[in-house]
């Protein structure tokens, strides 16, 4: 079964209002916390790679970090499909540059360090 972006929002929309993350008293919608939170989904994630842990606990690592950045637009109202949407028509327009790590897609333009 597939599902709409809107569906998956819905759902973290519920889930935020089952514990009610934006009262004062739950501190869920303070964005430095949720950074933290977010901060820390990716250290659990990279542990999956570093300690050779399965596909399904991967998935759901990434899928812990899909449900946050979702919490993140609700908490700041933001309208993360349009933003997204925007973002996509942006980025397909940049160049890709190799850089020390592999490729790459910005607008960043590589300075020679013989001449900055």
């Amino acid at each position: 079964m597939s599902q709409s972006f809107a569906q998956m929002l819905e759902k973290v929309e519920d889930f935020h209002k089952k514990h009610n993350f934006a009262s004062e008293e739950n501190n869920g919608h303070d964005m430095s916390y949720r950074i933290l939170l977010t901060i820390e989904e990716l250290g659990e994630l990279a542990e999956c790679f570093t300690k050779g842990k399965s596909k399904a606990e991967k998935a759901e690592e990434l899928a812990d970090i899909l449900i946050l950045i979702f919490g993140h637009a609700i908490a700041m109202d933001v309208n993360l499909e349009e933003a997204f949407n925007k973002k996509m028509e942006t980025i397909m327009k940049r160049p890709a540059i190799i850089g020390d790590f592999g490729i790459r897609i910005t607008d960043y333009e590589k300075k020679n360090s013989a001449n900055p």
